[in-house]
């Protein structure tokens, strides 16, 4: 069964968030002493860069996935390394931003199924678009979310995240 409240429009305004968002979070990194954004923290995946290491595994999967050209991304034990480094990810994160608002762009529906192999479960798996889709947003705001509240006890500024406060220009 499709969700009728998961349609293009609501995932271009994901899309823009998921962009707004990672804007501040990259200065922020960035911004950390040498070593702190390595220091493990006791998050899922320990610490900062391991994170948003898996997060940017995460998207460039799901969107390859999502536009037909499904890549082999090893598994997620692997994703913590998808980054070599801080600054591996910085240079990567925002053309992968501006792939999936591009993607986002062009969509017109999100009726229908989509088949996948997954090597999570070691087989194909078939699922609504729209539940994947919300996955997909849903998994950056977990994530991301572990990062700033990792940000937070050190102390960093990390500015507005809520959607409902998104500059109409974001």
């Amino acid at each position: 069964m499709n969700n009728p409240l998961i349609g293009p429009d609501w995932v271009r305004l994901m899309a823009r968030y998921n962009a707004w968002q990672n804007r501040w979070l990259m200065p922020a990194i960035l911004s950390l002493p040498p070593g702190e954004a390595e220091r493990d923290r006791g998050a899922f995946f320990g610490s900062i860069r391991k994170t948003v290491s898996h997060l940017l595994w995460a998207d460039e999967i799901w969107l390859s996935r999502f536009v037909g050209a499904a890549r082999d991304g090893g598994g997620i034990a692997g994703s913590v390394d998808w980054a070599a480094d801080i600054e591996d990810w910085a240079a990567r994160r925002p053309g992968v931003d501006a792939d999936i608002v591009a993607w986002a762009q062009d969509l017109t529906d999100c009726a229908g199924d989509l088949t996948w192999h997954s090597p999570m479960l070691g087989r194909q798996v078939s699922k609504p678009k729209g539940l994947l889709f919300t996955h997909f947003f849903n998994h950056q705001t977990h994530h991301r979310g572990q990062v700033h509240a990792m940000l937070t006890a050190l102390g960093i500024e990390t500015g507005a995240s809520d959607v409902a406060f998104m500059p109409e220009d974001a």
